[in-house]
Formats: structure tokens, C-alpha cells, sequence
């Protein structure tokens, strides 16, 4: 990870928990559930290319910032609902009891849709603040509501939880799926940071064409990592979706072919960022994605 990006993940890290700061000693349990899975890390994907994008368009990232946040708490969200017994029913997360394992299921749902809220709550507040112009606001939002909706990502745990039992489901509708369920908030992600820079469509387009070969990458390696790594290194059950017989890209296609498939996708992604100029720290960062054990 090159200094730029170390600059970016540390600019996110101090604005995601300042929302959590102030609340009534009544419901201080919710914020505590909604912070505590926020906390649990990862790699803050959409987070920090919201902020490389912006930097490629030569925006300010400070303008930027509360867009990445909005973008990982509705990430966060996703996260303690699929985790829920109703969905995945994943006791673990990153290495950590999944949050409805510490605070119950109830308090999880509503820690999840207390994240989702918060999220366009970020962007507005910063916007009646004269932090982020009015327009750029209502173009982020509007972006970020559309792709984590019912015609995005949960859209995409819709066909996820209709094809739980399908032994024969299709290389097509795995690559749908995805392409909603985990590809839709990366390309909402990308699509943001040229937001708050105020770029134009050629690039917006650029950056979500690199978005949807990116996202599908980064399944498919999910996909290759849930046999080929360790609970130590990815934080959660090793070899789930196998015991569970749970069609993947690695069921449907071996890991070899699966390894060329995200080296495809990745090089894809990478003549995308042909669009901008100052495309090199984002480069490095695809080309980390694309490498990665856990």
C-alpha cells in the first residue's frame, strides 16, 4: 500500500467513529452495536476508492471523505444483516463473533438500519454545513440510494437467498448476483469520489466500467480464498460454501481457471483507469486486490 493510500485509510478511520459520540445513556447499547462492527476493520475497499477516485479526478479528498464514510457504514450494515441467522447465519466476522452473537439479533437489525440511515444522514448533514456543495450532495445520494437498493445490492441478496438450494445454478446468474449483491456498492463507491470532484460523465462512466471488472474480481477471489486460506487469515469459517454446497465461481470453474478469470477481470479494470491521469496509486491498488490472501 503506497503513502497515499496509507494517507486516505487514515483520513477514513478518523471520520467513521465521530458519529458515534453522542447519543442518550437510553440507547447508548445501540450505538455501542453499531460502532462494534464498524471497529471490526477490513480492508476498506469502497471507503478508499471513493478517495483514490476523487484524488484521479484531481478533487479534494476532504470533500470526499463523508461519502467514503457514508459508503462503509452502508457496507457495515450489509455485513450484521447477512450475518443474521435468517440470512448466512455467520457467527464469526473478521475473526470476531458476528454482531448478533454479542448484541442479540434484535439489536443487530437495528444496528444495521441505524448504519444505513446514518449513512445519508453524513452526507446531508456535511451538505447543510457547506462542506459538500448542495448539488454534489443530491448526486451522491441519489447515486449511493440507487446501487444499495432493491435494483443493487439487495437485489442481489434477493437472487442470493432464492438460489440458497440451487445445486445447478448458472455461471450467468452467479455473475448477476454479484454483480448486485457485492459489485453494485463498489461501482456506487467509485462513481462517488468523481462525484465529489465534480468530473464528467466520460469519467464517472470510466470509473464505473473499472468498478464492475474490480467487483467481480474481488468475488471470485473471495470465491478462491474460502478453500485456499485459513480462519486465521480471513477471520471467519474456512470451506463453508463447499460443506454447504453452495455453488461458487471455484464449484463451477476450478481454482486455476477461477485465478485467470479475476487476472482477466483485473486487466480490464486496469485499461479503465486509461481515463485519468493521475490514475497510479489506484493501479497499485486493483493490482493489490487482485493479489491478496485473505
Amino acid at each position: 500500500m503506497n503513502k497515499k493510500t496509507e494517507e486516505f485509510s487514515q483520513l477514513i478511520e478518523e471520520n467513521l467513529y465521530k458519529y458515534f459520540n453522542t447519543y442518550f445513556d437510553e440507547y447508548k447499547v445501540l450505538f455501542d452495536s453499531m460502532e462494534y462492527s464498524v471497529k471490526n476493520g477490513g480492508k476498506r475497499v469502497r471507503p478508499l476508492l471513493t478517495m483514490l477516485f476523487c484524488d484521479a479526478c484531481g478533487g479534494d479528498p476532504l470533500k470526499a471523505v463523508q461519502l467514503a464514510v457514508a459508503v462503509e457504514y452502508i457496507h457495515t450494515y450489509s455485513l450484521i444483516h447477512d450475518d443474521l441467522p435468517c440470512m448466512d447465519d455467520d457467527d464469526y466476522r473478521r475473526g470476531k463473533p458476528s454482531n448478533h452473537k454479542v448484541y442479540g439479533e434484535a439489536m443487530a437489525l437495528l444496528a444495521g438500519d441505524g448504519l444505513l440511515t446514518a449513512a445519508f444522514e453524513r452526507i446531508a448533514t456535511w451538505s447543510r454545513a457547506g462542506l459538500i456543495d448542495c448539488d454534489v450532495a443530491i448526486s451522491a445520494i441519489s447515486e449511493l440510494s440507487a446501487y444499495a437498493g432493491s435494483r443493487g445490492m439487495i437485489g442481489g441478496q434477493v437472487i442470493d437467498i432464492q438460489n440458497e438450494d440451487n445445486k445447478d445454478i448458472k455461471l450467468e446468474t452467479l455473475m448477476m448476483l454479484d454483480n448486485l449483491k457485492t459489485g453494485a456498492l463498489i461501482e456506487a463507491a467509485c462513481s462517488l469520489g468523481c462525484i465529489a470532484a465534480r468530473a464528467n460523465d466520460d469519467k464517472i462512466q470510466a470509473a464505473k466500467e473499472f468498478a464492475s471488472n474490480i467487483g467481480l474480481a474481488f468475488q471470485i477471489k473471495d470465491d478462491i480464498l474460502d478453500v485456499t486460506s485459513s480462519f486465521e487469515k480471513l477471520g471467519k469459517a474456512i470451506g463453508s460454501d463447499m460443506e454447504n454446497g453452495k455453488t461458487t465461481y471455484v464449484t463451477l470453474l476450478g481454482v486455476e481457471e477461477c485465478q485467470k478469470l479475476v487476472d482477466k477481470l483485473t486487466d480490464e479494470a486496469l485499461k479503465a483507469l486509461d481515463a485519468f491521469e493521475n490514475n497510479e496509486a489506484l493501479k497499485e491498488y486493483a493490482l493489490y486486490l487482485a493479489k491478496r490472501d485473505y
